[in-house]
Formats: structure tokens, C-alpha cells, sequence
């Protein structure tokens, strides 16, 4: 390194490096190895969000049955409401009056399914 500068100080050109010898195929391997490494760390990630996202998706499955029971239920307590309400009852007519203020649709015309039906299913 002293050489270096005592020959750029002298206003020589500096000693290059013998370029005959460099082999880029190190540094390709290198950057291959970090590649395949880096694909695998990806791979493994992915494989354990999968299996996290799977068992959360079991997990709900209980709840989701639950839901969609009543759903329907509330569906077809909302569609007698509606029946009620055109038949002429007051109190079935407010009711129905104050869920379309709250921007609630009720379709009168749903067949109403029984309680543990599960909607799209016969």
C-alpha cells in the first residue's frame, strides 16, 4: 500500500493487479448459495404461515357453523316480522319500520328454513 502512494505521489501509475487470474466463478457460487439459501428461508416461512393459517381456519370452523344457524334463524324471525307487519300488526309494522330506518332489508318472499339448516343446503 505505501508503494501505491509513494509511486502516485512520484506521478507513476500505480502496480494493477494481474487480472489474467480472476475467476468470476466465485463469486457467482457465492451469490447462487445465497440465493438457494434465501429460497429455502422463503419456503419454510411460507410452509409454516400455511399450517398457522390452516390450524386458524379449523379453529373458527365451530363458530362459522354457529353463525351461519343464526343467520337463518334471525332470517326467518325477520321474514315472519315482515308477514306479521303486511297482515296488519302494529307493533310487527314498527318493527319493521325501524329496521328500514336503520338501513335493515327484509325479504318477506325468503322461504324460512328451520333453525339447524345450514342456508344453500337441502
Amino acid at each position: 500500500m505505501a508503494e501505491m502512494i509513494q509511486e502516485a505521489l512520484a506521478g507513476r501509475k500505480p502496480a494493477v493487479a494481474d487480472t489474467s487470474t480472476y475467476r468470476p466463478s466465485v463469486p457467482i457460487a457465492l451469490m447462487l448459495l445465497a440465493l438457494i439459501v434465501w429460497l429455502g428461508f422463503q419456503t419454510v416461512q411460507l410452509w409454516s404461515e400455511r399450517s398457522s393459517l390452516r390450524a386458524a381456519s379449523a379453529s373458527q370452523a365451530v363458530q362459522i357453523e354457529q353463525s351461519q344457524k343464526l343467520r337463518t334463524a334471525l332470517d326467518a324471525f325477520a321474514a315472519d316480522t315482515a308477514r306479521l307487519a303486511a297482515a296488519g300488526n302494529a307493533n310487527a309494522q314498527l318493527l319493521v319500520d325501524e329496521l328500514k330506518k336503520r338501513g335493515v332489508t327484509i325479504n318477506p318472499a325468503k322461504q324460512a328454513q328451520p333453525a339447524g339448516a345450514i342456508p344453500g343446503t337441502r
